[in-house]
């Protein structure tokens, strides 16, 4: 074998630009594969880490009705739902994967929420004790909500710095009032996320899609929340699971829990609990992205066909010019096995050559495209793998046809047209 080799590169050097000409469809094919197959992996990376952040591993569960998410900022009390109690709570953290719980009642937009002249139009809050430490949140400067707020139902709240900005003007809103629902709430604290997370944009669908617009967010104790808004609100939770793998499982045994507790008649009721998992968003639209990218990835696998086509016409070409040293060989007792390994090995070396020198090029080519038009990339090494193992595969299989002939010649009719 080694010397089938040996015998394989001489031949190649001895036609160098024959040779670079028959590995050229494998190069392009192979560095197509390469090119497109680490541009998905390194887009689909970016759109986990856009959708997940910095390690927020967190599912929220809503409750629906029809399919759709119950906000209450535009819907009454629903009927036949309860409130989710502390018993029910500490049944969610007892979920495999689940670290910790938090319930809390929202509203999408703010309404009647004023500072001075400003109305605020972003997101309100009523959270309990867990809600900060379920997503990351750390004061950055007073203080956070104490056990004394929540059970001397004080009327106080956090704000984030988008808040500060929109609300505020950028002025310290430490000990300033604010009115919400005709009802005075002082600010005690600001806070922002312990690692501070700015999705990648790189156009304006990702600017849509993953940028944060919102005019800030308020957070007030949610033992104060129904003076402010309704008693007996059904909360939305919030689970922060022990890493990604389990934020899907874990989303839907809670969201499966909280159907069979928290609604009166389930099997007769068009509301239901479903989790909203970052990463089941990312891996949709992942999906999108590959199946738009393997329609590349088919037509580059054309070339590959290409390239198969030249190396079997070259080999061809190579039996001819070597009828003479085929015949002799096999005058002096090569055996049809020997002389079909040395052509299919030639045919081997060639495409592996190119498959090599393919993979390196999509490397660098995947660089070049990530550099000039801001698109992440990840080099992607089971594709590399499977590339050149691939391409040393066309190699025998293209080479089989010269190789059978090669060794089906007749030594006195390749000696005679010597």
């Amino acid at each position: 074998m080694i010397e089938n080799i040996r015998l394989a590169f001489q031949g190649i050097w001895s036609h160098k630009l024959r040779s670079v000409l028959t590995m050229l469809g494998i190069i392009i094919g192979i560095a197509a594969i390469i090119t497109i197959v680490s541009t998905i992996k390194g887009t689909n990376e970016q759109i986990k880490e856009n959708l997940i952040g910095a390690g927020n591993n967190v599912v929220t569960v809503q409750l629906n009705q029809g399919g759709y998410a119950y906000d209450m900022s535009w819907s009454s009390i629903p009927s036949g739902v309860r409130v989710i109690t502390e018993e029910t709570r500490q049944e969610l953290e007892d979920i495999s994967g689940v670290e910790k719980v938090s319930l809390y009642n929202s509203r999408s937009y703010a309404n009647m929420v004023y500072y001075k002249n400003t109305e605020f139009s972003g997101e309100i809050y009523g959270i309990d004790e867990n809600y900060l430490s379920v997503y990351g949140y750390q004061v950055k400067s007073g203080r956070g909500f104490t056990q004394s707020d929540y059970e001397n139902f004080r009327k106080v709240i956090l704000v984030d710095s988008t808040a500060v900005t929109n609300l505020f003007g950028g002025e310290s809103p430490l000990g300033q009032s604010v009115e919400i629902q005709g009802d005075v709430f002082t600010v005690v604290g600001v806070v922002a996320l312990s690692e501070e997370f700015a999705p990648t944009i790189n156009s304006l669908n990702d600017y849509y899609l993953y940028a944060d617009t919102s005019s800030g967010s308020i957070y007030m104790p949610s033992a104060v929340w129904p003076t402010a808004y309704q008693f007996d609100e059904p909360q939305n939770v919030a689970i922060k699971v022990a890493n990604t793998d389990v934020m899907a499982s874990a989303g839907q045994a809670a969201a499966d829990l909280l159907t069979q507790t928290q609604i009166v008649d389930p099997d007769n009721s068009d509301f239901d609990y479903r989790s909203q998992d970052m990463l089941e968003q990312a891996q949709q639209l992942q999906s999108m992205s590959e199946s738009t990218n393997m329609q590349l990835i088919w037509i580059a696998g054309i070339s590959l066909l290409v390239g198969g086509i030249g190396v079997m016409n070259i080999m061809l070409v190579s039996v001819t010019e070597r009828t003479a040293e085929i015949g002799l060989k096999k005058a002096i007792g090569a055996k049809k096995k020997r002389i079909l390994l040395q052509f299919l090995t030639e045919a081997a070396v060639l495409t592996s050559l190119g498959g090599i020198i393919g993979v390196v090029s999509g490397i660098g080519l995947a660089q070049l495209i990530s550099a000039m038009m801001q698109i992440p990339v990840a080099i992607d090494v089971t594709a590399i793998l499977i590339s050149v193992v691939f391409s040393t595969l066309i190699g025998v299989i293209f080479g089989l046809l010269p190789a059978t002939q090669a060794a089906n010649l007749n030594p006195i009719e390749a000696l005679r047209r010597n």
